[in-house]
């Protein structure tokens, strides 16, 4: 929140935001934006918007309702380096191109700052590592939040937490409880083009399938044996999400 704060206050006066990012944190921040009138420039080396999240068909409807709304992007570029000027800033980017912005957010992504941890001699991989019951390698401490690293998954949503938050009270009250992971859709927070989606596991093997038209986008991801096991909803699509989610196995169960 004081990030934010901090964030919000500098932008009065200001007209051309540069976002570094077109992930969940770059999208969102660039729909805010428009709310204030501002035209932000979202600028990623992937593909498109969401690119670890969405088909590349979802992630093209995306795109497309937010250039509608007023946000420019740039992909398959980088930004090599940012110059301050009279104006702001100016960013050199990978093709050899600039974009000047008055501002320039980062919104790179986040990466669990477990140094502390693995100083006191804690096992740690992405995250700090830990078993279901959120023990970790040292007798007596628990890993919780985006920090910690359940069976391969480091997981930096909320419904993660909650579910992690449950389980460790319930053990530490008295009653032994393993951390299950049910299906947890993520909710997008883009008005312009509501959008949910729930990855399949990263090792899942199976193939996406797409439906679009003008009201909205399904796209669901089916193992070979045609169970789902993951989905993207955008626009009126988002109204299945309950019955989808019903649908898909959890992470860890």
């Amino acid at each position: 929140l004081d990030d934010y704060a901090r964030f919000a206050a500098r932008l009065d006066g200001v007209q051309r935001v540069a976002i570094l990012g077109g992930g969940l944190i770059g999208c969102e921040f660039a729909n805010d934006l428009l709310a204030r009138g501002i035209a932000p420039t979202v600028i990623d080396p992937a593909a498109g918007a969401l690119s670890r999240l969405l088909p590349p068909a979802a992630s093209a409807w995306l795109q497309a309702r937010l250039e509608a709304a007023g946000v420019r992007f740039r992909f398959g570029v980088a930004a090599e380096r940012v110059d301050r000027t009279q104006a702001g800033h100016r960013l050199t980017l990978t093709d050899g191109s600039t974009v000047d912005a008055d501002l320039v957010l980062s919104a790179i992504g986040l990466r669990p700052r477990i140094a502390l941890a693995q100083a006191a001699g804690l096992k740690g991989n992405r995250g700090v590592v830990a078993e279901r019951m959120l023990a970790t390698s040292a007798a007596h401490v628990y890993a919780l939040g985006d920090c910690a690293e359940v069976e391969g998954h480091s997981l930096p949503f909320v419904m993660p937490i909650m579910q992690q938050a449950r389980a460790l009270g319930a053990t530490l009250a008295g009653t032994p409880t393993a951390l299950k992971y049910p299906a947890m859709p993520v909710i997008v927070k883009t008005p312009a083009c509501p959008t949910v989606v729930c990855p399949p596991p990263l090792d899942a093997i199976g193939a996406w399938s797409v439906k679009a038209g003008d009201y909205g986008l399904e796209a669901r991801f089916e193992g070979a044996d045609g169970r789902l096991l993951g989905f993207a909803l955008l626009g009126a699509a988002t109204a299945q999400r309950q019955a989808l989610a019903a649908q898909v196995p959890g992470l860890i169960g």
